[in-house]
């Protein structure tokens, strides 16, 4: 009996990941014909055709789908057995990209400490930070990153997490803005400007504002914007008034003014979520251990 060319098993595993021969190619690293070929071997050798076209798509059959995850965790413990021993596990020759799924507001807050304490011990570690499109568990399933970092979405029961700080959000505006020129700002201050908003899904409607509908009130929302480094941009340069969590501010402790807000809303949890199947990766458990350092130190639970 002629032996299965393991080789097969990374190229399948990411194939049912990507749903597409033009997808998968690219996380390869290969063309798409040579991952045309390799689909067409893939065929032969499962006795299926695993993706099928359905109008202009491509979509999976449903012995791929069957096979989907179990692929995911052969292919990830086949790595994992590739990988030295944690009795081996030198931190200084350690050669790993790790990738981590958090909103820009995490990056610009964290992200340069987290990279300077990560090359001091690992100095051939890369950290990847990659958006967050939206709250679901199954890029951790799937095994394309490696950390997921923000409020707690729609995860499985199954995603470990654990809480790195408690955040809020904060009032900002320019320096010289009228807002920052009052001792004490009321409800009927802060909506009496223009606001920018920040939103992925064109959501614009609040914590804030269910906190000003009770005082009948309500904010003009006059833009938005896909992530919190342009609503910044765009109060340091108007008169609108931008909504952001405290943790970014950490970056941006001179060019703007920020005030808590004159209404009651309730805290954000800021968490680190990993599959269950990097729990005792000692790779994984360490870089862990350098995300909750790092936002402890700067932000305190």
């Amino acid at each position: 009996m002629t032996e299965p060319d393991l080789n097969l098993l990374i190229a399948l595993d990411v194939l049912l990941a990507e749903g597409s021969v033009a997808g998968a190619a690219r996380r390869l690293g290969l063309s798409a014909s040579a991952m045309s070929r390799t689909l067409s071997r893939l065929r032969a050798t499962t006795g299926d055709p695993l993706l099928v076209r359905a109008g202009r798509n491509m979509v999976l059959t449903p012995y791929a789908e069957e096979i989907r995850q179990r692929t995911r965790n052969v292919a990830f413990e086949a790595r994992a057995l590739l990988r030295p021993s944690s009795a081996d596990f030198n931190l200084a020759r350690l050669e790993r990209t790790f990738l981590i799924r958090s909103n820009d507001g995490f990056v610009v807050a964290f992200g340069a400490a987290m990279i300077a304490a990560a090359a001091q011990v690992a100095p051939c570690v890369c950290l990847r930070f990659m958006p967050k499109p939206e709250k679901t568990s199954n890029a951790l399933r799937e095994g394309r990153v490696d950390l997921e970092i923000g409020v707690l979405g729609e995860m499985g029961p199954e995603i470990r997490l654990q809480t790195l700080f408690r955040d809020r959000f904060m009032g900002v505006v320019r320096k010289g803005h009228p807002l920052a020129l009052k001792k004490a700002i009321t409800a009927e201050d802060y909506v009496s400007f223009g606001h920018v908003v920040v939103s992925r899904r064109n959501n614009t409607y609040g914590p804030v504002d269910d906190a000003l509908a009770e005082v009948g009130l309500k904010r003009k929302i006059a833009a938005v914007v896909p992530g919190f480094s342009a609503a910044l941009a765009i109060a340091q340069n108007s008169d609108l008034v931008a909504l952001i969590p405290g943790s970014f501010l950490i970056a941006e402790p001179d060019r703007l003014y920020a005030f808590e807000l004159p209404l009651k809303t309730r805290e954000i949890t800021i968490s680190q979520m990993w599959h269950p199947r990097s729990e005792v990766d000692p790779a994984h458990r360490w870089l862990r251990q350098l995300v909750l350092k790092v936002c402890r130190d700067e932000v305190p639970l």
